[in-house]
């Protein structure tokens, strides 16, 4: 029996796609590179769409489906990550002013935040996964989530009391 030569260039094909590299998709230690894109809809089943600049949770029906806005997520550890809409280009942030805590949209691009900054924290959210759904708080302000309204077509924002009736903070998360 013969032995099987193959070009070196194929060899290498081979050795780089049995055993792909860490370091492949990581261009600098501080982050993977890789930004995603997620479906996101709260247990209601109300999707998130931009509207005059804010982001509301609303239901969207036939034509206005086109509006509906996909998460953009940059993993910035285990369970922590950057989240922002429209490629990456606004970032949701927990904002705190004076005693009010507030989310925001905010026009950075998502890949050039850091999480060793101390601003880079008020753009990272902490994913909890409970069973098919799905929850964020905010590394910034701990206690603080991510949540929509019972009501349709009203602001997402943030909540620090997750059990009111009025407040939802479990989404289905779904990458796109």
């Amino acid at each position: 029996m013969g032995a099987c030569r193959w070009p070196p260039s194929h060899l290498i094909s081979l050795l780089l796609f049995l055993f792909p590299s860490e370091t492949a998709c990581r261009p600098s230690a501080k982050r993977p590179c890789k930004v995603q894109a997620f479906r996101i809809w709260d247990v209601n089943q109300k999707t998130f769409y931009l509207r005059n600049n804010q982001l509301v949770a609303g239901y969207l029906q036939g034509p206005n489906t086109k509006l509906e806005e996909k998460i953009d997520v940059l993993p910035v550890e285990a369970h922590a990550m950057f989240l922002g809409i429209h490629g990456g280009k606004l970032c949701l942030s927990c904002v705190k002013a004076g005693d009010e805590i507030r989310l925001q949209l905010e026009a950075v691009d998502i890949t050039e935040l850091s999480k060793t900054q101390e601003q880079g924290r008020r753009f990272t959210f902490i994913r909890s996964d409970s069973g098919p759904t799905t929850s964020f708080e905010s590394a910034a302000c701990p206690g603080w989530f991510l949540c929509t309204q019972l009501e349709a077509d009203r602001p997402v924002s943030l909540t620090n009391t997750p059990g009111e009736a009025i407040i939802v903070t479990k989404f289905y998360f779904q990458q796109d």
